[in-house]
């Protein structure tokens, strides 16, 4: 498929059914084990086999076990035919020392939906960079357990087709930053530090595309030299719009500077910018497809995501 100005292919992974094999790997950081045993039963009880990579809960420092230790397990879930999603117990720390030597071409003959978030965003990025199929920027838990809304959407993305739209939170401190009008492209990024990591090796080309932004544990001046580093590289001078998700300090003390510092780098690209969105590591957050026709509406306060 193409983006609305037909310039930008992209695929769509393959939508597992009831009965079908999820894997939960750990491109990152090790996992809770009761956590990851709980959400394993939850996918069992709405009609999935869920396995694990072999790894998925070592340990080596930070990591979830060595480099080579992880990406086996990545690579085995993309090559084995019997699996067809693959879930990231969680992020953390690490999936930037991997993403460049996943199997692409196993992911371009078996297209798979993965699921992750944070530092998974440089899985996603790599994989868009290199094969063009969408992933989905989410989780299947929020920090105080199984999120329904999320749940509900993430089988909705996963199983079927159509277009999701996406509303702004009135209340989040981003929606501060909206401005502008519409704006259509793919819709890239993530977490911003992530996307900042993989700038000049996996960051896909932003050309007329939708930068998806949110930021967790950010302190002013991290938040500045990773904006300052986008824009000063050039990966900001032509994208078509920003949608912005959550933004969550480090001090809550901090929270409206960087929202002023963000608001600083975005004027002077002067692009329309949607705020707002209920995307990243904060309270109720959703899944959204990555990669994939998106349309911001500032005016009616909307995203809408092909999928």
């Amino acid at each position: 498929m193409s983006d609305a100005s037909g310039s930008r292919p992209f695929i769509l992974p393959a939508k597992p059914k009831g009965g079908d094999r999820i894997r939960f790997v750990s491109p990152a950081s090790t996992p809770d084990r009761d956590r990851v045993a709980f959400l394993a039963g939850k996918l069992q009880e709405l009609g999935f086999v869920v396995d694990f990579g072999r790894h998925a809960f070592e340990k080596y420092g930070p990591f979830a076990g060595t480099d080579e230790q992880r990406l086996a397990d990545l690579n085995d879930a993309y090559r084995d035919p019997m699996v067809r999603a693959i879930f990231a117990t969680r992020g953390g720390k690490g999936s930037y020392r991997i993403a460049d030597r996943l199997d692409f071409e196993a992911i371009r003959h078996d297209p798979k939906p993965l699921l992750g978030f944070s530092d998974i965003t440089a899985l996603h990025l790599a994989i868009f960079h290199h094969v063009s199929v969408v992933g989905f920027h989410g989780a299947l838990y929020a920090e105080d357990g199984l999120e329904p809304d999320n749940i509900a959407l993430l089988l909705r993305l996963l199983s079927g087709s159509g277009t999701a739209r996406f509303h702004v939170s009135p209340d989040a401190l981003t929606t501060r930053l909206t401005c502008g009008g519409t704006a259509s492209g793919p819709l890239i990024g993530g977490n911003l530090e992530t996307i900042v990591v993989t700038a000049g090796w996996a960051l896909p080309d932003l050309t007329g595309a939708i930068l998806l932004l949110e930021a967790v544990d950010c302190k002013p001046g991290g938040v500045d030299r990773a904006l300052t580093s986008l824009r000063k590289a050039g990966h900001l001078d032509r994208i078509a719009g920003f949608a912005i998700g959550q933004f969550i300090a480090a001090e809550p003390a901090g929270a409206d500077v960087i929202i002023e510092i963000v608001r600083d780098h975005l004027r002077r690209i002067d692009v329309p910018v949607l705020g707002g969105l209920p995307f990243g590591h904060g309270a109720r957050a959703l899944t959204v497809p990555v990669g994939s026709t998106a349309t911001i509406d500032a005016t009616k306060g909307t995203l809408d995501v092909l999928y």
